[in-house]
């Protein structure tokens, strides 16, 4: 079973933990975090609420940013089990390469729990992965555009995330799920905006100078926010209005991103929380008292929001939570 199938199996799998387990004090352990970097204000965010959620609880988080290397993530690790840290968090930069340091993490006795990415590695090297159900957010991101288009025949270009990365694996294949059999919609050209709103604005320029200065684009998919605000820009510079000439649909939900829908400039999201520590940090807390198994996979929610759905409030609400 590959790692997409997994989640969706896990989708339906995923309960929450009983109050008693929530209770239990983890006040006092040492855990390891490996964060890929800050390319996102979505990444951003999960470093802030990680932080919080370790303050709240009394845990000593020690964070080690890898800025976007597989091999710093890897040193760190290798860090954390010299250090004799209680567990480690982890939001693998890629999908690969994983096996010889988490052997060594689980050789130590120090579980592993995944955040927000999966990996292709036996599953018994981490404890459970804290994730969206990242095929999901791409099939509700295509399931709009075909609503959004209805008849319309529509040429779409897409931001493709970090190559090799799991969300840009996943994205990409439920957006083709979700299009498939609307042969009105049609992917034109797609290309890696790596993740982050520069890269994807430069992408977005190569994209209008190759069809007629954007005429011949329908919509723009973006695999998060920031390559969508890179991408909107890109759409303003050219002339064209983003939201109504271009229709851009994005993933993330973070408060840049309502600010342009807000402003008729991008047309809708769909939401990846990044409340990834909370979870992780209640199902380590169950492991630790009894030695309770968590689910594989802990499938966080996949919300599409649109101009309906009050994004003036909902960029402040973000704002509050730290983005």
């Amino acid at each position: 079973m590959n790692i997409i199938t997994k989640l969706a199996v896990a989708a339906g799998l995923a309960t929450a933990l009983s109050s008693a387990v929530l209770a239990q004090d983890i006040s006092g352990k040492v855990i390891g975090f490996s964060q890929i970097g800050s390319e996102s204000g979505w990444r951003a965010a999960e470093t802030s609420v990680t932080r919080q959620e370790a303050e709240a609880r009394g845990v000593d988080l020690k964070f080690a940013d890898a800025q976007q290397k597989q091999e710093n993530q890897i040193k760190a690790i290798r860090g954390f089990i010299a250090q004799g840290v209680d567990a480690i968090l982890l939001a693998p930069v890629v999908a690969t390469g994983w096996e010889d340091v988490l052997a060594e993490a689980q050789e130590a006795e120090i579980p592993v729990v995944l955040l927000d990415r999966g990996i292709e590695a036996p599953e018994d090297l981490y404890l459970t992965a804290v994730m969206s159900d990242q095929v999901l957010e791409g099939r509700v991101a295509g399931e709009w555009l075909v609503e959004a288009v209805g008849d319309e025949e529509c040429n779409v270009v897409e931001l493709q995330g970090t190559v090799g990365s799991s969300p840009a694996i996943n994205r990409k294949q439920g957006f083709e799920e979700a299009i498939a059999g609307h042969d009105n919609i049609t992917i034109t050209q797609s290309q890696t905006g790596d993740f982050t709103r520069s890269k994807g604005k430069e992408v977005m320029e190569a994209f209008l100078k190759s069809t007629n200065g954007g005429e011949d684009i329908c919509a723009v998919y973006a695999h998060n926010d920031d390559m969508a605000v890179g991408a909107i820009q890109a759409i303003k510079d050219a002339g064209l209005k983003p939201g109504t000439d271009i229709k851009v649909v994005s993933i993330d939900a973070v408060p840049d991103i309502f600010t342009a829908i807000a402003a008729g400039e991008a047309n809708a999201t769909v939401e990846l929380t990044p409340n990834m520590a909370g979870p992780a940090f209640d199902a380590l807390a169950a492991y630790w008292a009894d030695g309770t198994e968590p689910e594989k996979f802990i499938i966080t929610e996949s919300k599409l929001y649109t101009a309906e759905d009050d994004p003036e409030g909902e960029y402040e609400r973000r704002k509050d939570l730290g983005y």
